[in-house]
């Protein structure tokens, strides 16, 4: 009696996964038949688990993690979405969560730091972009979907988190121990580096980024007496964020043309944003600070500048983060973290898995070991430069 039930609880599964996907092809009005030998075996495999595996699997459980591993099968950034990680996933884009502060990847097959956020604990322990994180406490991450890995580096404030890491160049797996908090993060800082030239550091694209921006420059112009002879940006190690967010910092620096495109499947995910106010900083030059940890929104912003010839793009080659995550409601309040489009900058370049190219290549120390912030000493002499050359043809 008990393995009819299985087997009958896995054929009820496969007939509703079939309806399911019957609904979802007649939506998408493709003419595909449905793969019934592929949902034979499914169908089969949840019965034999049901009657076999060591301890008895509750149905939901089952399918869930079913849904789970079809989306990661997809790509690193696709994943399921349960009520509460749907609510951590809108808390995450208002500047308001907890956890331990950084942005988080899988690359072939391993947890991989995208970027710490600025004063944050993992920012504040040392954790830099390219780590790969191996154990959470005392669980192997290998194996762990994206949201898997995320989901253990969340919990209560002030609760602590063995992370084991490899890094490049350090022969031995480094031991970190984190506290969790709630993050606030502060995604716009600014000040004056010299006279009247101005840096601006965006540590993360949030809904109140652009206008926290904007207000920052002028502050900037009041202080200088009305106008600024340049401007660094600095996004190393920003993670990216909200879409509108990066169009709305580019435009910032953009009087017209093109700031990304979105190209996808469905029509509603091909987008085409453009400039339509004017330059905050007038004709003063920009240089943009990258590395490797920005990604995302971070590489539209530097691939529109870039593009228009309207910032020098300063630093090493950029993550290569280039793809659209739209979140799709679900039943019982979950969702769909799912990958629908991918960015495109003006010139019709795919920033997936290629970054931006700076057009100066600078690493982060000079070559003597010196202790400074080279690559923005770098910025400043090459803002003073493009400034005095401009002085003088202008002469």
């Amino acid at each position: 009696m008990k393995k009819f039930t299985a087997v009958t609880a896995s054929a009820i599964a496969g007939a509703a996964m079939g309806a399911g996907l019957s609904l979802a092809f007649a939506a998408l009005g493709e003419r595909e038949s449905l793969p019934i030998r592929d949902l034979q075996i499914f169908s089969e495999v949840f019965g034999k688990i049901k009657t076999n595996y060591v301890d008895p699997v509750e149905d939901g459980k089952l399918l869930q993690d079913s849904i789970r591993g079809m989306l990661a099968g997809l790509d690193p950034h696709s994943v399921y979405l349960d009520a509460e990680a749907l609510r951590d996933s809108r808390e995450s884009t208002t500047g308001r969560f907890g956890g331990l502060g950084m942005e988080v990847t899988l690359d072939g097959g391993v947890v991989t730091v995208v970027a710490p956020i600025d004063d944050t604990p993992a920012h504040q322990a040392g954790i830099r972009a390219g780590d790969r994180i191996i154990q959470l406490d005392q669980t192997p991450t290998r194996g762990m979907t994206l949201g898997e890995a995320v989901e253990r580096m969340r919990g209560k404030p002030g609760t602590r988190i063995r992370l084991l890491v490899e890094r490049d160049g350090v022969a031995r797996p480094i031991v970190f121990f984190l506290r969790r908090a709630v993050i606030r993060t502060v995604t716009v800082k600014s000040r004056l580096l010299d006279e009247r030239y101005a840096y601006v550091r965006i540590t993360r694209f949030q809904t109140g980024t652009t206008a926290a921006l904007r207000r920052a420059i002028n502050r900037l112009k009041r202080d200088t007496g009305g106008a600024l002879d340049g401007v660094v940006l600095d996004l190393r190690n920003n993670p990216g964020g909200v879409l509108g967010s990066a169009v709305g910092v580019a435009n910032t620096f953009l009087a017209a043309g093109t700031i990304v495109t979105t190209r996808g499947r469905n029509r509603s995910s091909r987008q085409h944003f453009d400039a339509t106010i004017p330059d905050f900083i007038g004709d003063a030059p920009l240089v943009v600070l990258v590395n490797g940890g920005s990604a995302s929104a971070s590489e539209i912003v530097a691939g529109a500048l870039q593009d228009h010839r309207r910032a020098v793009i300063l630093g090493t080659r950029t993550f290569g983060k280039g793809s659209v995550q739209s979140i799709i409601p679900v039943a019982n309040d979950a969702g769909l973290k799912l990958t629908t489009a991918r960015y495109f900058t003006p010139a019709g370049r795919s920033i997936q898995d290629r970054g931006i190219e700076p057009n100066v290549s600078t690493e982060a120390t000079a070559p003597d070991g010196d202790g400074e912030d080279y690559q923005l000493k770098e910025a400043l002499n090459l803002l003073k430069g493009i400034h005095h050359m401009g002085r003088r043809k202008r002469g």
